[in-house]
């Protein structure tokens, strides 16, 4: 979600304005997967690297978790969404930390949207926290090395209950991942837009769930050999 800082910055405002604003965009999206049938819609919030902000930034960026999080999850409780978050929350304040697990306790139960917070979250930690667990297994004899495969490091990545990212779309006219969901991206089809993230809308989200349907995924295979399986 790019682009909350320029967006202000072009309307001579401050930067944690555009954060706001992006809030809404937040909310515009998260109603489009509803509408749209949409399982599981993850967000990068905040990460790792998104510390070595200006201080400022940061704890306005943290005000602003905190106040959304009072605001907006009974809404998304009356619409079924079960909210979750991904990421190292230790680095948060205690307020925050109580915030997120009230919230998750709360939409435990929903079904209509899966919707993942990526906070303080990096694709490389959460590569590495999963190889920490293998480890430890095998240390505590669980789990021998030579058992360790791609499918049982998968299973301890985050969010390894849900089906992987089928679209990845990148607000803001930057064309990079930015250690986001490293692995789970490995065959996602990659949107790049210039739209800055607080103006990014339901029309946008359909051009971009549009482009995504005219493609063609191959997993591997050719081209014929996936026309051939889906008959098209």
């Amino acid at each position: 979600m790019d682009g909350n800082g320029r967006w202000a910055r072009a309307r001579m405002l401050p930067r944690a304005i555009g954060h706001r604003e992006g809030v809404k965009s937040v909310r515009r999206t998260v109603e489009t997967c509803i509408d749209k049938g949409i399982g599981a819609l993850t967000l990068f919030a905040f990460s790792s690297e998104n510390w070595r902000r200006p201080s400022d930034e940061v704890s306005k960026i943290m005000d602003l978790f905190v106040n959304t999080l009072k605001k907006e999850v009974a809404a998304l409780d009356r619409n079924n969404v079960r909210l979750r978050f991904i990421g190292d929350r230790s680095a948060f304040s205690s307020n925050l930390q109580q915030l997120i697990r009230d919230s998750e306790l709360q939409t435990a139960g929903n079904r209509q949207l899966e919707l993942v917070i990526a906070a303080n979250y990096g694709g490389q930690w959460d590569i590495t926290q999963a190889c920490r667990k293998l480890v430890d297994r095998v240390q505590a004899g669980e789990l021998q090395a030579e058992e360790i495969t791609q499918q049982s490091l998968a299973q301890e990545m985050c969010i390894a209950d849900l089906p992987l990212p089928d679209l990845f779309i990148r607000t803001g006219g930057e064309r990079r991942i930015s250690n986001f969901l490293l692995w789970q991206l490995a065959y996602t089809e990659l949107y790049f837009t210039d739209i800055l993230w607080p103006v990014f809308d339901e029309v946008e989200f359909g051009k971009a769930l549009d482009w995504f349907a005219n493609r063609q995924r191959r997993f591997g295979r050719t081209g014929e050999q996936v026309e051939q399986l889906t008959g098209a």
